[in-house]
C-alpha cells in the first residue's frame, strides 16, 4: 500500500467520524448516516490495499 493511499483512506475514515459526530450534535440523521458510510468506505479501501500488499 502506498503511503499516499493509506493517508487518503485514513482521512476519509476520520472525516466520516467527524461528519457522524456533527450529525449527532445537530440531530441530522442524514449527515450521521453519511458519516458512517464514509467510515465504512475508508475502512474497506484500507482492507483492500492490505490484501493487495499480501499478494505482492
Amino acid at each position: 500500500m502506498s503511503a499516499s493511499d493509506k493517508i487518503k483512506n485514513k482521512v476519509e475514515e476520520t472525516g466520516g467520524k467527524l461528519k457522524e459526530a456533527a450529525g449527532k450534535a445537530t440531530g441530522d440523521d442524514e449527515m450521521r448516516a453519511e458519516g458512517q458510510k464514509d467510515q465504512t468506505k475508508g475502512s474497506a479501501k484500507q482492507a483492500g490495499e492490505k490484501v493487495k500488499d499480501v499478494f505482492k
